[in-house]
């Protein structure tokens, strides 16, 4: 097991309500350790197990709930 801590930009989050939806949207990935979105920086900071998942997995979860995701540069 290999976690690794990205940083996810996410466009179009307005409220709690958006950080809800964000939450759910990737609550079934398996090797999403932990998420902790920030709403006034428009931003996720992902744990993730590389083996099971990737940052960009996760950023197409997000993008599929109806948000622009993408990876930030590390």
């Amino acid at each position: 097991m290999a976690d690794q801590t990205r940083i996810i930009k996410i466009e179009g989050m307005t409220c709690g309500g958006c950080v809800a939806s964000v939450h759910h949207a990737t609550a079934d990935i398996d090797g999403l350790n932990d998420m902790s979105i920030e709403l006034a920086d428009n931003q996720a900071t992902v744990t993730f197990d590389d083996s099971k998942t990737s940052a960009e997995a996760i950023a197409a979860a997000i993008d599929d709930a109806g948000f622009d995701a993408t990876v930030a540069n590390s």
